[in-house]
Order: structure tokens, then sequence, then C-alpha cells
């Protein structure tokens, strides 16, 4: 697993750059529903979902847009992990 480091902070790349490739390109640059049900199925990609992940999936949240319905989905998501 790599990881990257924002400002002091380390976080996973595979979730961030996923984030990113969903952002751009075609669209509206804002995470949808079907992309948020890829997010979370890569961060319970081993036996638990780790701190590092959770982590990264809370800056995603804050750093990234979201339509309303899957910034619903996402936080619903977020919070049985």
């Amino acid at each position: 697993m790599a990881y990257v480091s924002i400002d002091g902070e380390k976080y996973e790349k595979e979730l961030l750059e996923l984030a990113k490739a969903h952002t751009t390109g075609k669209g509206e640059g804002k995470i949808s529903k079907d992309e948020v049900a890829d997010l979370i199925k890569s961060a319970q990609d081993g036996p638990g979902v780790t701190e590092t992940e959770l982590k990264t999936l809370h800056y995603i949240r804050k750093n990234f847009e979201f339509t309303d319905a899957a910034a619903k989905m996402f936080d619903e998501a977020v919070a049985k992990l």
C-alpha cells in the first residue's frame, strides 16, 4: 500500500487518486453515488478499514466536491465503517 503525505499527514495514495480521477475529465467535476461506491469498496479492500484509509476518506469528503445524493451516501457509508 502506498501513501502520500499532505501537510505532514499520511493518506492512502490509491484512494486519493481514485477521488481525483472521478472529479476530472468527463462529468461535472463532482463525485457521484456510483463513484462513492467505488471509494468505499477500495477502502474495504483488506480485512478491515485502516485508520489511514478512514482518515483519507475524511480528507476526500472535506476537499472534493460531491453531488448532494453522493454526499449523503458517503457520509452514511463512512459512519458505518
